[in-house]
Formats: C-alpha cells, structure tokens, sequence
C-alpha cells in the first residue's frame, strides 16, 4: 500500500532530520550498503569459480578424480552464489527503503499461492461446463 501524502511528508522530515543529526549513519542507512555487499558477494563468487577450474584442472593433469570432483563442486556453488546474489542486487535506481522502492510494490499486491490459483481454475471450468 502506497504512503499517504501527509505519511510521505513525515518520512521525508524524518530523513532530514537525520541527516542533521548524524550524517554519517544516514549515508551508511542509504541502501548503497546492501548494493556493495551484493556486488562483492557477487565479484567473491566468481573469483570462486575460477578457483573451481582451476581444481578442476588440477585433479585432471594429476590424475586425481576427487580433486576435480572437488573443483567442480566450488564451481557449482559459486555459480549459485553469483546467481542468486545478481538478483537480490538492487537496481542503482531503486531505493530499498524508501515508499516507491520494490518491497513496497510487493507488498502492496497480496501473493497468492499456487493451490489459490488451482482453484480459481478448477472453479472456472466447472463453471464453464455447467452453463
């Protein structure tokens, strides 16, 4: 649910008078925290995987099977790492806390779950055969 206009105002005070108070917290508050943590876990991940190959790699030239199923097991980690921490990543225009930013949007429209959704099928095709 989007914020009032009298509720947007009153945040917008706040932050400032945040900013007075203590600037250094509320740049660290910003949300390029969350962005930095996410790019690095990210850049960490991949410098993982390239370490996989290279296990990988190793296990191969010496002939040792668990070495390289080793590699190939960091490679596969890593990868799900850098995956799934490329989508948490907020956009740089996003604001993470702020009204308009992307957990407001979803919570805004109530999820439904997949059994919800079933239903409502099932119910519109008997619905449809009936008439």
């Amino acid at each position: 649910m989007p914020l009032s206009e009298h509720e947007q105002r009153m945040l917008e005070q706040m932050e400032r008078a945040l900013y007075a108070e203590d600037p250094k917290f509320a740049t660290a508050l910003e949300g390029s925290g969350l962005r930095t943590y996410t790019r690095r876990r990210v850049y960490q991940a991949v410098a993982g995987f390239l370490v996989g190959i290279a296990l990988l790699m190793a296990g191969m030239v010496a002939q040792q099977i668990w070495v390289s199923v080793v590699g190939f097991l960091v490679m596969l980690g890593c990868a799900v790492l850098a995956v799934t921490g490329w989508r948490k990543a907020p956009r740089p225009g996003d604001r993470t806390a702020g009204p308009g930013g992307p957990q407001a949007r979803r919570q805004s429209r109530p999820r439904r779950s997949m059994m919800d959704r079933i239903e409502d099928r099932w119910q519109r095709r008997r619905d449809e055969q009936g008439h």
